[in-house]
């Protein structure tokens, strides 16, 4: 599998870069900074014994970086089977609403340019006959809940675009594929309390590499976080208020 991975330095996208590299898949990376995508490029090439490994600089905090970089990934791997999207932005609900400036770009890189991107790589696919656009949304995304009602604004918005998304181009060869991890330990969640059923990335990666092999259009992961989610969905408001989950 030829595979287009935005956020590959770091967490989730590292391990999944590192799993996809260990089987043999052939890997371009996308990220905002270059030191940290030359690195991993070169670990990935030293662990694996990879042929070089190619990246550009793509940031969604920039739009203007979408397009060279989709087509600078394009041009060394020929055809692109899979394009993941594992970036993003988290902050804690308190400081969120503190700080205008840090609200403002969460809803910018999570809803808003998360969503140029995948329309940017949505023509190139199509382009091509097909291929798997897998994205990172959130469990945050399912209900509206207390601790994260702005992050989970932007993780709702993005399910449903991609849930729609699906619904439109299946039948023309374009897979949708929507992660939603529940807590994970990764850099993004340092120094918050891991809650019941937290998963490490590595285990994530393993789950995702998975759905994108079957084409499965939602993925909770770590799995429990499935059933927890279920109940969530179906609780009544009165109760969504007395809880603080």
């Amino acid at each position: 599998m030829n595979a287009m991975i935005l956020g590959a330095t770091q967490g989730m996208g590292q391990a999944l870069a590192r799993l996809m590299a260990a089987r043999g898949h052939s890997l371009f990376l996308l990220g905002r900074n270059r030191e940290s995508l030359e690195r991993c490029a070169s670990d990935l090439e030293a662990r694996y014994g990879r042929a070089p490994v190619g990246f550009e600089i793509c940031d969604l905090r920039e739009p203007a970086t979408f397009g060279l970089a989709l087509d600078q990934a394009w041009s060394v791997l020929g055809r692109v089977d899979a394009v993941v999207v594992t970036a993003g932005i988290f902050d804690t609900q308190d400081r969120l609403e503190q700080n205008r400036e840090k609200l403002s770009e969460m809803l910018s890189v999570n809803f808003t340019n998360t969503i140029l991107f995948c329309e940017e790589a949505r023509s190139r696919l199509k382009k091509q006959g097909g291929g798997t656009l897998c994205v990172f949304s959130s469990v945050a995304g399912d209900r509206g809940r207390k601790p994260v009602i702005l992050y989970g604004a932007t993780k709702a918005g993005l399910s449903y675009y991609l849930e729609a998304l699906d619904h439109a181009e299946r039948r023309n060869g374009l897979v949708v594929v929507c992660i939603k991890p529940g807590f994970v330990k990764t850099a993004m969640t340092a120094g918050l309390k891991p809650p019941p059923f937290a998963g490490e990335p590595e285990s994530v990666a393993r789950d995702v590499l998975r759905a994108i092999e079957r084409g499965q259009p939602v993925v909770y992961t770590p799995r429990p976080w499935g059933l927890v989610m279920w109940v969530i969905r179906r609780l009544p408001r009165f109760l969504m208020r007395r809880i603080n989950f």
